[in-house]
C-alpha cells in the first residue's frame, strides 16, 4: 500500500508563507469570498450565455475585415462609403496605445496588430477622416514593429510574409508614409523577400498549404496574374470567399458580383458594426467552445443543466448526420469541431463513436494536408490528441490518432518559428508540451483549473485569422472574475478544512506515531484538488476521502514495517471483533482512530438519510477486508511465501485500499450508493477495476523512472522504460531485504527468459487496457448500477495514484515540484495580471450615444448606410493608384486555434 510523506516543519512553512498570501487576495478576502457572491455571477451569466443570446455577441469583431469592409464605395455615391458603420467602428474602436487588432491576456500588441493597424489606416486615409487616429497608429507602428518583429522573426509566419508587404504598399500608396531604418529596414525587406518566395513557389489551391494563396487575394499583388472568372468561380454557395469578410470585400470591388453583395448584406444586418473575422460562424462549434472553456476554468458545476442542454442537442445532430462531402479548406475547422464534441459528448456520458471525428484517418487527401501543414494545425491536431484522453478498449482508430496527432505535434513544437499558432499564441507551446509530458490521466482538475485561469488569453475561444475569436467584453471581465473568486473560494474552504484533518490527525494520535510516513498534508490536497470537478463547496467527501487516506497510510506502515506479527493478528483481530479492548500502544492509537471515523461517517449518514440507514456494519466489513489483507501480505513477507500471480493479485487489489476510500465517501454523494454496494461480494466492475489498477500502478513505480526516466515530450512513457543493471540488482535486492513482492516481480520469476523490462511492458500493457475499461464503466451507460457521481469518484481516484506514480514515487518523497502543487492548491492566491480594458463593440445604431457621430459629421449629413434594394454589377474600384488587384493584403484566413 502507499499514500505520502511531508514533515510538519514543511507544513508549518507552507502555513508562514501562504497565510500571508492570503491575505493578499486580488479580489477580496477569503472572508467576503462568499458563495452568493458567486451566485450572483452565475445567475448573471446563465440570462447572458444562455438565455436564447445571438452568438455573434459573444465575439470580439476583427478590425482587420471590419476596416476592409470600410473600403466598399456605395454605387451610388462612390466618394461615400457603402457600410458606414463600419467606418464608425474602426473610427471609434483605436486602442489608447495606438493600435487595432490583436492583443494577449495583458493587453499588449501581438504580431497581428501591425496588419490590422495599418489597414485601418488606409480605411480612415480612403475617407479622409481620423487625422488624429492615423497619427497614433503611425507613432505606434514606429515605435513598436522592431520589437514585434523581433519576437517572431526569421523567418516570420507565412501568412504575416503575404499579407505585411501588401499592406506597406498599400498603406504606402495612399500616402501613409513609414519609415523603416536600422535592423528593421532589413527586416521588413527579409519579409518582402519570403513574400515573393512563397508567391513564387505556390499554387493559387493546393493541398500542401493552408489556407490557400487565393484565400489572400487582397495581399496578391498587381503582378500576380488572376482572373475574375477565376475568383468567380473559387466563391462559396453564400457568395463568400473562403467565409472571409475581407476576402469578399475585396471580391466584390473587383468583380462586382451580386453574389458577393449579398454575402455581405447579410453580414451587416447580423453584425451591423464591426464584423467578425468568419462569416457565417457555426453556432454549434460556438456553443461547444463556450462550454470547454467553462470545464476549463472550473465553472462547469454552476452550469450543469445549461452545459447538458447543449450536449444534448448536439448529441442528437451527430446521431443524425449523414456521410457528408468536406472541402479540403474546411477540414480543420470540421475536425476541430469534431473533435471537440466527440471528447464533451464522452465526458459527459453520451454514445458516440470515435469515427465522429476519425473520418480523417480513412482520406489520404486529408492526412497529406494535414502533414504538410501541421505547423499551421497544430491547434487543431492538440485537439485530437485530447480527445483521444477518453479512449475505451478496442478503439484501434483512437490509438492511430493519438498517434498521428502526437507525432505532428512534436514536429510542430520543434519547428516553433514557423508554427503561426505558437507565433501569436506563445503560451500554446506550453499547452502543448504539458499535454504530452503530464497525461490528463495524471493531472488534477483544481490545478488544471488554476493553469488555465493563468494562462488563458483572457477570453480566448478559438483563433481566427490572426487574431483570436474572444468572448464579447461584455462578458468577459464577469467571467474572470466568476472563475478566479470560484477558485479562491474553494481554496479558503480548502484551507480550513486542512486545518480541521490536521487536528483531527494530531488528536487521535496518528501524527505523532513516530514511525512511516506523516501525510496529512498530501492526502488532503489529493482528495481536494482531484475531485473539484464533481463536488460542492461543502461536500463532506474531502474530509472522508483525506482521513481514510491518513489511516490507510499508517496503519499500511504499521504493517509492513513495525508491527510484530503478534501485534498485527491482535489488531486484525480486534477490528473483526470491532472491539479494542486489550489493544496498547500504535494498535490501540490504530483502532481508535479507526473507530472514529466509522462512528462519525454512519452518524453523519444515518442523519442525513433518515431511519434505517445505519452503514456502520458494513463500513466496519469494508475495513475489516482491508486489515485482513493487510495482515496476509504481512504473513508472506515473513514467512517468505511468493503466492501465484492470481492470488498475489486477488489480494493486492484489496490491499491498496482504493475501493475502501471511494466506496465509504460515495456515502455521501448526491445520489448516494446502494448501502448493498459497499459489501464486498457486491462490488460493481467499475469498483474492481479501480482496485487492480491502482495495484499495478504501484507495483510498475517500483521499477520505473530510476535511471532519469524520460520526461520530456518526445516520449509517451510514464516513465523511464528501461533499466541500468545497476538499478535492477538494487531492486531485486531491496525486494528480497523487504521481503515483500509485487506482480512486476512475480512474472520476471514465472518467466525466466524475460529480463525486468519485459516483465514492466506486460504489466504496463495489462494496465493501460484495464484503465481504458475503468473509463469505458464511468463514461458509458448500462455498464453499473452505481451513480454517476460515484463513478466520477471513482475515475478521481485513478488519477490521483496515476499522478503520484506518473514517473516516480511522489508520494514517498518531499519534492520540491509537489510542494508546489500543494501550495498552490490550497494556499497561494492566483497569480493572473488583469488584462487592460480592450476594444469594446460599438452599440446597435438605436443605443448610439453622441460621441459615435463623429465620423457622419466629417462627412456630411448624406454618410448614412443605406439598404440597396437593387444592384447593378459592376467593377468598384479603390478610389486610389493601382494596377490589377492594387498592392493590398489581407490576415491568416480561419487559422483554427481552437484552444
Amino acid at each position: 500500500m502507499v499514500l505520502i510523506a511531508i514533515t510538519t516543519e514543511h507544513i508549518c512553512c507552507i502555513f508562514k508563507s501562504s497565510v500571508m498570501a492570503l491575505n493578499s487576495l486580488p479580489f477580496v478576502s477569503s472572508m467576503e469570498l462568499s458563495q452568493s457572491s458567486i451566485q450572483d455571477l452565475v445567475k448573471k451569466f446563465k440570462q447572458v450565455m444562455f438565455s436564447n443570446a445571438d452568438i455573434y455577441s459573444f465575439v470580439s469583431p476583427s478590425a482587420y475585415d471590419t476596416a476592409w469592409v470600410s473600403m466598399i464605395p456605395d454605387p451610388h455615391q462612390p466618394d461615400r462609403p457603402m457600410f458606414a458603420e463600419c467606418l464608425d467602428w474602426v473610427f471609434n474602436s483605436q486602442r489608447e496605445e495606438g493600435f487595432w487588432g490583436g492583443f494577449d491576456g495583458h493587453g499588449l500588441p501581438t504580431i497581428d496588430s501591425l496588419p490590422a493597424t495599418l489597414a485601418s489606416m488606409v480605411a480612415l486615409k480612403q475617407w479622409n477622416v481620423g487625422v488624429k487616429n492615423i497619427d497614433r497608429g503611425l507613432a505606434f507602428i514606429h515605435a513598436n514593429a522592431e520589437k514585434l518583429l523581433e519576437e517572431k522573426y526569421n523567418p516570420c509566419p507565412r501568412w504575416f510574409a503575404i499579407v505585411f508587404p501588401a499592406i506597406v504598399e498599400l498603406a504606402r500608396s495612399v500616402g501613409i508614409e513609414m519609415i523603416f531604418t536600422g535592423r528593421l529596414e532589413a527586416m521588413v525587406a527579409e519579409i518582402f523577400d519570403q513574400r515573393q518566395q512563397i508567391l513564387n513557389t505556390e499554387e493559387m489551391e493546393d493541398k500542401y498549404h493552408y489556407p490557400p494563396l487565393l484565400s489572400y487575394l487582397e495581399a496578391l499583388p498587381s503582378w500576380y496574374d488572376i482572373s475574375h472568372e477565376e475568383i468567380v468561380k473559387h466563391l462559396s454557395g453564400d457568395g463568400s470567399i473562403f467565409r472571409s469578410p475581407s476576402a469578399t470585400a475585396r471580391a466584390f470591388m473587383v468583380t462586382g458580383k451580386e453574389e458577393c453583395l449579398a454575402y455581405l448584406l447579410s453580414l451587416l444586418q447580423r453584425c451591423p458594426t464591426g464584423v467578425p473575422s468568419v462569416y457565417p460562424m457555426d453556432k454549434e462549434l460556438v456553443k461547444l467552445s463556450m462550454v470547454n472553456q467553462l470545464q476549463r476554468l472550473g465553472l462547469a458545476q454552476h452550469f450543469v443543466d445549461e452545459i447538458d442542454q447543449i450536449l444534448s442537442v448536439v448529441h442528437r445532430n451527430y446521431m443524425n448526420r449523414e456521410g457528408e462531402t468536406r472541402q479540403i479548406n474546411f477540414v480543420p475547422a470540421q475536425l476541430y469541431k469534431d473533435s471537440l464534441a466527440f471528447r464533451l459528448l464522452r465526458m459527459h456520458g453520451h454514445s458516440v463513436s470515435p469515427w465522429s471525428f476519425c473520418w480523417f484517418l480513412h482520406h489520404d487527401d486529408i492526412m497529406d494536408h494535414i502533414q504538410n501543414n501541421c505547423g499551421h494545425l497544430s491547434s487543431v491536431l492538440l485537439n485530437v490528441y485530447r480527445a483521444t484522453d477518453v479512449m475505451f478498449p478496442g478503439e484501434y482508430e483512437l490509438e492511430e490518432a493519438r498517434s498521428f496527432s502526437r507525432n505532428l505535434l512534436e514536429k510542430s513544437v520543434s519547428l516553433r518559428h514557423l508554427d503561426d499558432n505558437l507565433v501569436v499564441f506563445p503560451n500554446f507551446q506550453r499547452m502543448i508540451e504539458q499535454e504530452m509530458s503530464l497525461p490528463w490521466i495524471a493531472r488534477l482538475d483544481h490545478l488544471d483549473h488554476r493553469k488555465w485561469i493563468e494562462v488563458n488569453e483572457i477570453n480566448t475561444l478559438w483563433m481566427g485569422k490572426a487574431s483570436f475569436y474572444r468572448l464579447s467584453c461584455l462578458h468577459e471581465d464577469d467571467l474572470m472574475r466568476l472563475a478566479m473568486e470560484n477558485y479562491n473560494f474553494r481554496q479558503s474552504i480548502y484551507n480550513k478544512e486542512l486545518v480541521e484533518i490536521t487536528r483531527w490527525s494530531k488528536d487521535w494520535g496518528l501524527s505523532k506515531m513516530g514511525f512511516g510516513r506523516e501525510n496529512t498534508t498530501y492526502c488532503y490536497f489529493a482528495s481536494a484538488a482531484a475531485s473539484s470537478s464533481q463536488l460542492l463547496y461543502d461536500s463532506e467527501v474531502r474530509l472522508v476521502v483525506a482521513k481514510g487516506a491518513i489511516l490507510i497510510t499508517v496503519a499500511d506502515d504499521f504493517f509492513d514495517m513495525r508491527g510484530s506479527m503478534d501485534e498485527l493478528e491482535t489488531l486484525t483481530e480486534a477490528v473483526r471483533r470491532w472491539d479494542g479492548h486489550g489493544l496498547t500502544g500504535h494498535t490501540e492509537v490504530i483502532f481508535n482512530a479507526l473507530d472514529n471515523l466509522v462512528n462519525d461517517i454512519a452518524a453523519k449518514y444515518l442523519h442525513q438519510q433518515g431511519r434505517g440507514c445505519d452503514i456502520a456494519e458494513s463500513l466496519r466489513d469494508l475495513w475489516y477486508e482491508t486489515f485482513s489483507s493487510w495482515l496476509r501480505e504481512a504473513m508472506w513477507s515473513k514467512s517468505g511465501y511468493i503466492p501465484s500471480n492470481e492470488e498475489y493479485l486477488r489480494t493486492g487489489m484489496i490491499s491498496i485500499a482504493a475501493h475502501t476510500l471511494v466506496l465509504q465517501a460515495s456515502c455521501f454523494l448526491n445520489p448516494s450508493i446502494p448501502i448493498h454496494k459497499l459489501r464486498p461480494s457486491q462490488y460493481e466492475p467499475v469498483t474492481k477495476l479501480l482496485m487492480v489498477t491502482t495495484r499495478l500502478l504501484n507495483d510498475i513505480q517500483s521499477y520505473q523512472g530510476n535511471c532519469g526516466g524520460n520526461k520530456g515530450i518526445g516520449h509517451i512513457s510514464l516513465g523511464g522504460r528501461g533499466l541500468c543493471p545497476k538499478v535492477e540488482a538494487y531492486l531485486n535486492l531491496k525486494e528480497q531485504v523487504d521481503g515483500k513482492t509485487n506482480f512486476v516481480l512475480l512474472h520476471r520469476n514465472e518467466s525466466p527468459e524475460a529480463d525486468i523490462e519485459d516483465s514492466i511492458s506486460y504489466v504496463r500493457g495489462i494496465l493501460d487496457e484495464k484503465k481504458k475499461e475503468l473509463i469505458q464503466h464511468v463514461l458509458s451507460d448500462g455498464l453499473s448500477d452505481l451513480p454517476s457521481s460515484s463513478k466520477h469518484i471513482h475515475l478521481s481516484c485513478l488519477k490521483v495514484f496515476q499522478m503520484f506514480f506518473n514517473s516516480k514515487n511522489e508520494f514517498d518523497s518531499r519534492t520540491s515540484e509537489m510542494l508546489q502543487d500543494i501550495k498552490q492548491a490550497i494556499y497561494t492566491p492566483l497569480e493572473f495580471q488583469k488584462a487592460k480594458p480592450s476594444i469594446k463593440p460599438l452599440p446597435l445604431p438605436s443605443e448610439r450615444k453622441k460621441e459615435f457621430s463623429t465620423v457622419n459629421a466629417i462627412l456630411g449629413p448624406s454618410f448614412k448606410n443605406q439598404t440597396i434594394k437593387r444592384f447593378t454589377a459592376y467593377a468598384v474600384p479603390l478610389p486610389m493608384p493601382r494596377v490589377g488587384y492594387g498592392k493590398i493584403f489581407i490576415s491568416l484566413k480561419f487559422k483554427t486555434c481552437f484552444i
